[in-house]
């Protein structure tokens, strides 16, 4: 798949509420999106101004048969981290922060 339709479905997913958040430590901390503290149109500007040279896929740590999904990206001064893998039809968000 390409990052472009990666981007593209990863948007539709937040605007069509398939959103899901792995369970983690310091979740307050790491993923912004699942306190509310960033909202998913406001994810779905930033992924939306990421290009290629913006992401990375890797892996996943613990199930080889998930690509993680990674994008950093300056936007509105500050460092976007964003982090997830597709578990269909859902999007599950690792880390959402800046």
């Amino acid at each position: 798949m390409s990052f472009k339709e990666i981007k593209g479905k990863v948007i539709a997913c937040l605007k069509n509420g398939q959103v899901r958040f792995a369970v983690r430590r310091e979740i307050h901390l790491k993923n912004l999106l699942s306190t509310g503290e960033v909202t998913s149109q406001e994810l779905e500007r930033v992924i939306g101004l990421a290009t290629g040279q913006h992401y990375q896929s890797r892996r996943h740590h613990l199930d080889s048969s998930l690509d993680v999904h990674i994008i950093t990206l300056w936007y509105a001064g500050v460092n976007w981290y964003i982090k997830w893998y597709f578990a269909e039809p859902n999007s599950v968000f690792i880390s959402v922060h800046h």
